[in-house]
């Protein structure tokens, strides 16, 4: 089965120099990969670059079969809360009061902001599984198209920081704390206040904020 790329998207050098390659591997590949092959670039089919606003990095795909539907940290509603989404929710209800009811973030995407992981795929039960299949180049030129303009960039954590060279210009809100897994959110995650900084940023320069608690 083939992978294609969003039309919106399709001017980045990745879909045609790397992502045949990373389409061979999977299809050579005998385990179940994560999410299923429709959803696989549904944070970047949900936000045009024009669109975007907010970026939040993650890392890989929740390995467990029904729970990644191809956004950062969002599951499929009726899903249990994964423990960083549970820690994410915890830090939006200390800084803006309340939370979505449910772990499904796409309410966040049509608004303009582009949940992506830094790799697009994961083997069912490996997490990480995917990390060297190639699709870091991706998130390195879809973070350089969107310099183009201010934007809010949101970098949880050590591996999400290690894409902040590419983003470039100082005319953007970049946000670096440790990530809301449950080993690290004490270490700076708790008290970020992310949400309000954003929206904060966000109104001084005349867009429209976030509506983050919605579902």
């Amino acid at each position: 089965m083939s992978l294609t790329g969003p039309t919106a998207w399709a001017d980045l050098p990745f879909f045609a120099d790397d992502l045949p390659e990373i389409a061979r591997k999977l299809d050579q590949d005998a385990r179940d990969i994560l999410p299923p092959r429709h959803q696989v670039f549904a944070a970047l089919e949900a936000c045009r670059p024009e669109d975007v606003k907010v970026v939040i990095l993650g890392q890989d795909p929740y390995p467990t079969p029904g729970h990644a539907h191809g956004l950062a940290f969002s599951v499929e509603p009726g899903v249990k809360l994964p423990r960083s989404l549970t820690n994410i929710y915890k830090e939006m209800v200390e800084d803006l009061g309340s939370a979505p009811i449910t772990g499904d973030l796409r309410g966040w995407a049509t608004q303009g902001v582009l949940l992506l992981n830094t790799a697009l795929t994961v083997p069912a039960g490996e997490a990480n599984g995917h990390k060297k299949l190639g699709w870091a180049k991706l998130t390195e030129q879809v973070l350089t198209r969107l310099c183009d303009s201010p934007r809010a960039f949101v970098l949880w954590g050590g591996h999400a920081q290690g894409f902040a060279p590419h983003i470039t210009g100082d005319q953007h809100l970049i946000l670096k704390t440790a990530h809301p897994s449950p080993l690290s959110a004490r270490r700076g995650f708790f008290g970020s206040r992310p949400f309000s900084k954003v929206n904060d940023w966000l109104k001084a320069n005349g867009n429209t904020e976030i509506n983050w608690t919605s579902s």
